[in-house]
């Protein structure tokens, strides 16, 4: 695409762009500056951003823009925008013949979005509040989340939890599993489990892993949380089977482990009623391996966190249209909710941050400080 050059002279020697942190220096000579339309030619230089090859070269008066990937070209009466690779590649020309980069969010901009995103928002909602594009949103979101995963790996060692519950809570990816096809399966649609550790003291998540309600996810996940403790725990769940052969693979006989099973009543629900628990109507405490103390054998912590989940990720909630559309766009959310669970969100019964209760930090962070941290 060719774009017309402007009548005045730029200086694109100190242009330099920035994506996904990776900077390309215009360092290249330009060329000579010509009269009349021809002012502003430099010589043909290109470069390679992201997955795009860029070309940039004189043509008649015009700048020829080509790019290997998708692109597109938007005008209107203040300036003309050139957008290559996908929005990695853009620059602007005002009304003023100067060179001027993509608008880049403030830190106070994107604390404020992280902010709303972990406090349960909508992205759309967030783009209303804001004036931030949802697709600016979204990138954010999905890039200082998948950074807070990394936080959580690098901070979540050696830890003196010694009184664990763990449990999954089921959410879903485009669709449904009962409505995807085999081939939607394979590209990461319909349901998706979230498993979930809680230290019942300090109230804090050690780890979580994102996968399938299997033996195998159950495995990978308690091999995780294993390796980063320093203490003997007491260990608790819920009756899926899957965990009595995952805690002795990853424990070995380094740990106290007991399941609790609750039984609810089946009667029949009013419709207006039908999303209401069922009355329990019993519960089985059994001893599984090492020597649990009975009377804490129990899922009520973890069971409250699911609904911590609930209300702060827009994307589990019942009943809703702002589900997660990718696998990866989940996995960050759920990287960026526990992040902020036990670095920034103050616990109200412990009046400090998990992290602060198990030892991990010795103060609270901000939003703030949890983007700076992920760059």
């Amino acid at each position: 695409m060719r774009v017309r050059l402007p009548s005045a002279p730029i200086d694109l020697r100190a242009t330099i762009i920035t994506c996904c942190g990776v900077e390309q220096h215009f360092s290249r000579p330009f060329g000579d500056y010509l009269p009349g339309a021809f002012c502003c030619v430099f010589n043909r230089f290109a470069f390679t951003f992201g997955k795009a090859n860029v070309e940039i070269r004189p043509y008649l008066g015009f700048w020829e823009f080509r790019a290997s990937c998708f692109w597109h070209i938007t005008n209107n009466l203040r300036a003309t925008k050139i957008v290559l690779a996908a929005n990695v590649f853009s620059r602007y020309v005002n009304c003023n013949n100067e060179l001027f980069m993509a608008n880049i969010l403030s830190l106070e901009k994107q604390t404020a979005v992280i902010h709303a995103l972990a406090e349960g928002n909508s992205i759309r909602s967030i783009e209303r509040m804001t004036g931030i594009h949802r697709d600016t949103i979204m990138r954010l979101g999905v890039k200082i989340g998948e950074q807070c995963a990394a936080i959580m790996d690098k901070h979540m060692r050696n830890l003196e939890c010694r009184l664990l519950q763990l449990d999954e809570i089921w959410g879903f990816v485009g669709k449904k599993q009962k409505n995807a096809t085999a081939a939607e399966r394979r590209d990461g649609k319909g349901d998706v489990w979230t498993f979930v550790a809680i230290d019942a003291t300090t109230k804090m998540v050690p780890c979580f892993l994102v996968g399938q309600r299997d033996g195998y996810t159950a495995d990978c996940f308690v091999e995780d949380l294993a390796s980063r403790l320093n203490a003997r725990p007491q260990i608790s769940t819920d009756g899926l089977s899957a965990y009595v052969d995952a805690i002795e693979r990853g424990f070995g006989c380094n740990a106290d482990y007991g399941q609790i099973v609750k039984e609810y009543g089946s009667e029949e629900i009013q419709e207006q009623r039908r999303y209401s628990p069922p009355k329990l109507v019993r519960i089985h405490k059994s001893v599984i391996a090492g020597n649990p103390d009975e009377d804490l054998i129990s899922t009520s912590y973890i069971e409250r966190q699911n609904l911590t989940m609930r209300m702060h990720m827009r994307r589990l909630t019942r009943l809703t249209n702002a589900f997660s559309k990718k696998r990866e766009n989940f996995r960050a959310a759920v990287g960026l909710h526990f992040a902020y669970y036990n670095f920034v969100r103050i616990h109200k019964s412990l009046r400090m941050t998990p992290a602060m209760a198990g030892g991990v930090t010795d103060h609270v962070w901000t939003v703030k400080d949890l983007i700076e941290g992920a760059k």
